[in-house]
């Protein structure tokens, strides 16, 4: 039984990250015709449009148990996604992908630094093993790098902190209410942005003005489809993930979510013949390795 639990577990969670790993590829195509801040607010507006009404049909809970505590945690965490979204609308997937996956070693580092998490001598090397692997990654020397290319660290930075405060503040809260939370930020994030650009009087353009840098634009056909995929999408792989949460053991499930980078740099070269060098791959072999290191021994704080 526990073999056949774990089984179905690692299904949802591989279904859930190629489900992202396919839809986030077309964030470039939007970007082409809205920018990031709309195509949050207006996402944002979908899914909750969806989800809350839903929700409340179903009796589930919404409101979260202490404010402040899903506020905070969401705050971090709908900010990495405005990072990480901005990094895919101009970076291969893959390499934004793996920068996000460091969050296993940030999650680390702060349950150490301000939880006095012990930590052992294995996850001391992963962490090392995982800031070789940015650096291998990113290539400081190398021509190739910019400092954009420090985003989706940035992004796994911010979501390794979310990923703490959700275990040291949000014990007992419904993940609806987690997930109302984040889509509320995100989609203020993307309020945010329009105004400031509306204020100051810019007349922005996608293809001069990138995906962070453009505010209000009409919608097209196409945005407006990619817009509601990405919601659609989003939701059901969200979902898939939180049902393999619930029904695996979280150490085990987290490996899983590694496969995203497997499919998100699949459909990167199926769809734009794109493709990491071995230096980036090298790169995120190291991340993978060192997250997966630190998930296992997780279970065991002083090793």
């Amino acid at each position: 039984m526990a073999a056949s639990r774990t089984t179905q577990a690692a299904l949802f969670s591989v279904t859930g990250m190629a489900l992202i790993g396919f839809i986030d590829n077309f964030v470039r195509v939007m970007a082409q015709d809205i920018g990031l801040w709309q195509f949050h607010l207006a996402r944002s507006s979908f899914v909750l449009a969806m989800m809350v009404p839903l929700a409340l049909a179903m009796g589930w809970q919404v409101r979260p148990l202490r404010f402040w505590a899903v506020a905070v945690r969401s705050f971090f965490i709908a900010t990495s996604m405005v990072l990480y979204f901005g990094a895919v609308a101009v970076l291969p997937i893959a390499q934004v992908g793996a920068g996000l996956f460091t969050a296993p070693i940030f999650i680390l580092v702060f349950s150490a630094l301000f939880f006095g998490l012990s930590v052992g001598k294995w996850r001391i090397f992963a962490v090392m093993l995982g800031f070789a692997g940015v650096l291998v990654l990113l290539r400081p020397e190398a021509g190739a790098f910019s400092a954009f290319s420090l985003i989706p660290v940035l992004a796994g930075a911010l979501y390794g902190f979310g990923s703490v405060c959700t275990r040291q503040y949000c014990e007992g809260e419904g993940t609806i209410a987690l997930l109302t939370g984040f889509f509320v930020v995100l989609g203020l994030w993307g309020a945010l942005g329009l105004i400031w650009f509306a204020a100051t009087g810019q007349v922005t353009d996608p293809a001069r003005d990138g995906f962070f840098g453009t505010g209000w634009q009409p919608w097209v056909a196409a945005s407006v489809f990619w817009t509601a995929a990405q919601g659609i999408v989003s939701v059901v792989a969200i979902g898939c993930i939180t049902r393999a949460y619930q029904i695996g053991e979280a150490s085990r499930v987290a490996v899983f979510e590694y496969s995203f980078l497997i499919f998100a740099g699949f459909w990167s070269y199926i769809l734009f013949n794109e493709l990491p060098d071995v230096l980036g791959l090298l790169g995120i072999a190291l991340i993978i390795a060192a997250g997966v290191v630190i998930i296992l021994r997780s279970g065991q704080e002083s090793t």
